[in-house]
């Protein structure tokens, strides 16, 4: 099996299993129906665990492009192979949201809620807020890529490395992800939001396309955090790609920062 096959396999695991959990929460007439956070951060976790068992002999089951990119800044891995890891990653959601879909496919029309449809698909903000929204993903992203970094850096964790990482998404979901959801995964968003708007879901709403920029950005940048941070305070070492990746985090941090504040304006000269 290629890389590029191993990583959409997979990726579509990871979204079977993660998606096809909020789907049987979310969804009206399901069993598992209101069966809760705790519920889906540990499937989210295991998710993940059965698919870096999956595949982790193959293409390292990376199953993230914010893993991939983080990757080639530390120098693990090759800047040319990271277009293919990120198609692969975003086909692999694509399908794997397609499968959750015809999984459940009687519950979609026993479902009024639009948007616990969406959740199914892709994440969103408990509150909007654009700059706040923006650091979770960036801040939850930062702690799973120093995380996969330091166990990939002991022994310690051989042979069970993918229920560390299980664990690790996991202690995310449960500690930081209740204010965004914790996309913390560009592909785990983007792919299955294009299947929402494209699938045929009965009495489905709009896919919140303004918010779509936010599960993929933040968790760009906080990849790179991590990758230029590991470097710098554990190897010891300044990356060539130190300052782009902060000056850049910065800036669209402030942008993000004063829309918000932009934003807040207009809404309270509106109320007035």
């Amino acid at each position: 099996m290629s890389a590029f096959l191993g990583e959409l396999i997979g990726t579509m695991i990871l979204i079977v299993f993660g998606g096809g959990v909020v789907a049987g929460s979310n969804l009206k007439k399901t069993f598992s129906n209101n069966s809760g956070w705790i519920v889906i951060t540990i499937a989210w976790g295991l998710a993940v665990t059965m698919g870096v068992f999956a595949v982790g002999s193959i293409s390292g089951a990376h199953l993230n492009p914010a893993v991939t990119i983080a990757l080639a800044i530390t120098g693990d891995f090759a800047w040319n192979q990271v277009p293919e890891y990120i198609i692969a990653q975003m086909l692999g959601a694509f399908i794997g949201a397609v499968i959750v879909y015809l999984h459940y496919l009687p519950h979609w029309k026993a479902t009024d809620d639009k948007g616990a449809k969406l959740g199914v698909f892709a994440t969103g903000p408990a509150i909007p807020h654009t700059f706040s929204n923006l650091l979770g993903e960036l801040i939850g992203t930062f702690m799973l890529v120093l995380g996969l970094l330091f166990i990939g850096a002991t022994t310690f964790t051989d042979g069970l490395n993918p229920m560390a990482v299980g664990l690790l998404i996991v202690v995310i979901g449960m500690s930081l992800g209740g204010t965004t959801g914790y996309a913390i995964n560009p592909a785990r968003d983007l792919g299955p939001r294009i299947a929402h708007a494209l699938l045929p879901i009965v009495g489905k709403g709009d896919s919140n396309w303004k918010y779509a920029w936010i599960p993929v950005v933040g968790p760009v940048l906080g990849g790179g955090l991590a990758a230029v941070f590991y470097q710098y305070f554990y190897k010891g070492t300044i990356s060539s790609y130190f300052w782009p990746v902060v000056i850049v985090s910065i800036v669209i941090l402030g942008f993000a920062f004063f829309a918000t504040k932009s934003n807040n304006s207009i809404k309270m000269k509106n109320a007035a």
